[in-house]
């Protein structure tokens, strides 16, 4: 359970707030989240407040807090590891023909009021979304022409043969009609007070710390093992050993010696694979828009180093194809050299910055004027790791002669600044959802290319690229490997070539367990689901572990 291996927190506007566990910041009060694992509680580290928690539990919103993943339900959960899916608000679906997929919505649900829940739920979910595409985070209706119900079954019809458009609409958290129905801006609206059909309702809410209660009447409440969930919005890393965290979400400094130390009989971890950590180029902006300059800065760049002082060896640096190595290695491009691994090349830097009007002029890099060129990182306070990497590649940039400022907003501005445009280059991430498809789709379908200033739910570069908007829409009807490796070949040269972003390392999903008072957690042994904390991937936890 405690394999080192390349992984990556994963952001598409998940962000604000999975990652922020190693933030100094005050919490609640010693007492609270002491005694708060006593009982037949869960001690949970997965979300984090900036610095205190905002009571917003709307499923939609990009500053929603995280507990909404145990109270709402997709119709099925997809395991972002390996792509498995297991029903939840759908008993099952069939595949009628390639534009046509039946779900058969499940009987004898009910939402936390006690109403019924049916297939007209999911159909006014599903056209909910479609009235604003700031709200329809997974892209669905991309794929979508027209839904309906009928009884108990939801049939999704799709503008094309489209393969991964199952799996895409199948992990849309639903909510109820009757309460939504009448809700002005559901984009805006906070929804203090959640309904949903989930495993947990809410519980206390303090600015310091609230708590998750268990759903008595959930349609499979005997699998839920704990009663309590508490989630306090300070997580600091000395807080998740001496407070005896049952469960949580943190990079944790030399986590063999703090975390595992301090408990070896009941302290593990599991750190799989997630995505890529790179540097975002805002390309609506000179320089950045020059292809030439962007390489310019992946040159530069010694990936290994800055993946060594970010993760304490615990990741590699990243390949330019956008593909998660070794993970994806059946799906390489054999014509890309080193497997699309780009090595530091000072030299070759140059002659690219060269291309796009930059020269050396003593130690500094000059535009045609003679003024330095700078260049400002966005990246969130409190990701103490994602720092040091960029710290690191402060230094590898410097040397080259650019002068590099850091901007570190809280997460919540961080998040806004990423998803408008509203910087110059960012760290952030993508990928690691199971499918090469969503994870390219993510990072090139020019559909989610909104105008600076609107929120951008993917592709928070804004590239555009009419030949890769036309390869996605290829691989989304491939139905053989041989086709979809084919198309995902180019994807890969058009990441490698065009650099939309700069890979920079794979980081981690970085679980932490303890077998104290539950046990059969995810691990390498039993992957179940991955050990991320802001997804559905919570369901299937709380719905496999039983009390020690």
């Amino acid at each position: 359970m405690r394999r080192k291996t390349v992984a990556v927190r994963i952001l598409a506007t998940l962000v604000a707030g999975a990652t922020l566990l190693g933030l100094g910041a005050c919490g609640s009060k010693s007492g609270e989240t002491q005694q708060a694992a006593a009982g037949n509680q869960i001690l949970f580290g997965g979300d984090s407040g900036s610095p205190t928690f905002t009571r917003n539990f709307n499923p939609f919103s990009t500053s929603k807090r995280i507990g909404i993943n145990f109270i709402y339900e997709p119709l099925e959960v997809v395991n972002s590891l390996d792509g498995t899916s297991t029903p939840f608000l759908a008993s099952g679906h069939k595949i009628v023909d390639p534009k046509t997929v039946e779900f058969q919505i499940r009987d004898g649900v009910k939402w936390s009021d006690g109403k019924p829940f049916s297939a007209q739920d999911v159909v006014f979910t599903f056209n909910l979304v479609k009235k604003d595409a700031a709200m329809d985070s997974l892209g669905v209706w991309q794929h979508i022409s027209s839904l309906e119900a009928s009884g108990s079954k939801v049939t999704f019809h799709f503008k094309d043969n489209d393969v991964p458009a199952v799996s895409i609409v199948s992990q849309q958290n639903i909510v109820p009609e009757h309460i939504w129905k009448d809700v002005k801006d559901p984009l805006k609206w906070t929804n203090e007070n959640p309904v949903g059909t989930g495993p947990y309702k809410l519980g206390t809410f303090k600015p310091n710390q609230y708590t998750l209660a268990k759903n008595k009447d959930y349609w499979q409440a005997e699998k839920v093992a704990a009663d309590t969930i508490v989630l306090p919005a300070s997580n600091k890393q000395l807080d998740l050993v001496n407070k005896k965290y049952d469960w949580a979400y943190s990079f944790i400094n030399n986590v063999d010696k703090t975390w595992v130390g301090a408990d070896k009989q009941h302290n593990h971890y599991w750190f799989p694979p997630g995505g890529t950590v790179s540097l975002y180029p805002n390309l609506t902006k000179a320089p950045f828009n020059d292809v030439n300059f962007r390489k310019g800065l992946s040159y530069a760049l010694d990936r290994d180093k800055i993946a060594k002082d970010a993760e304490e060896g615990y990741v590699d640096g990243a390949t330019q194809t956008g593909l998660i190595l070794p993970n994806h290695d059946k799906w390489v491009n054999d014509s890309i050299p080193n497997k699309g691994k780009v090595s530091q090349d000072d030299a070759q830097s140059l002659e690219y910055f060269a291309k796009a009007g930059y020269k050396k002029q003593g130690d500094q890099l000059v535009d045609s004027n003679g003024k330095q060129l700078e260049v400002n990182i966005t990246v969130p306070s409190g990701y103490t790791d994602w720092l040091r990497g960029v710290q690191t590649m402060q230094g590898q940039l410097t040397k080259l002669g650019i002068a590099v400022k850091l901007t570190q907003p809280q997460p919540a501005a961080y998040t806004q600044a990423q998803n408008n445009g509203d910087y110059d280059l960012l760290i952030s991430s993508f990928g690691g959802t199971g499918s090469v498809f969503q994870d390219y789709n993510g990072l090139l379908n020019s559909e989610f290319a909104v105008p600076v200033g609107q929120s951008a739910n993917a592709n928070f570069e804004r590239y555009k690229n009419p030949k890769a908007d036309e390869l996605l829409a290829q691989l989304k009807q491939a139905a053989d490997e041989k086709s979809q490796k084919a198309i995902v070949d180019q994807l890969q040269q058009i990441v490698y070539d065009d650099v939309p972003v700069i890979g920079l390392f794979y980081g981690g999903l970085w679980g932490l367990f303890s077998t104290r008072n539950y046990t059969g957690w995810p691990s390498e042994d039993d992957p179940y689901t991955s050990p991320s904390t802001w997804t559905q991937s919570v369901l299937m936890v709380v719905t496999h572990i039983k009390k020690a």
